[in-house]
């Protein structure tokens, strides 16, 4: 049994061929560090030749996200992206010019935010961060 199967299995979803191929892209995307769409799924299906709507990519993913395999990411402007649940904190940079998004994690910032909160009398229980960046000119 392939690692995709084990993975979907394991998740309790049952494994089709979608899922599979679908599960084959986000994770060779997380070994490239890439934050895939629904969209760039799509289009990646489509250039492999695979016959997969629209539809069922949005639905997978969904699938995905609700069984804790992929995290999805909502960023401003309608922008949302999926990655690999890998169970580690990071935080983002969003190139507003170029849509990429920068997987960063910094101790300091991390640090200076937890004691933040701790000032105010709060302790953190999760947290995201997103930098909206674009290259220097």
């Amino acid at each position: 049994m392939t690692m995709e199967n084990q993975e979907l299995r394991k998740a309790g979803l049952k494994v089709t061929l979608p899922r599979v191929k679908i599960l084959q892209l986000m994770e060779q995307a997380e070994k490239d560090s890439h934050h895939l769409s629904a969209e760039d799924v799509y289009k990646s299906l489509l250039e492999a030749g695979e016959d997969v709507g629209l539809a069922t990519v949005y639905r997978v993913l969904t699938q995905f996200e609700t069984a804790g395999l992929v995290v999805r990411h909502n960023f401003e402007g309608g922008h949302s992206v999926f990655e690999m649940a890998k169970g580690d904190h990071h935080d983002h940079m969003v190139c507003l010019e170029t849509n990429q998004v920068i997987e960063f994690f910094d101790e300091v910032i991390e640090q200076r935010q937890h004691e933040l909160a701790e000032e105010h009398g709060f302790e953190i229980v999760d947290h995201s961060l997103v930098l909206y960046v674009k290259p220097k000119k």
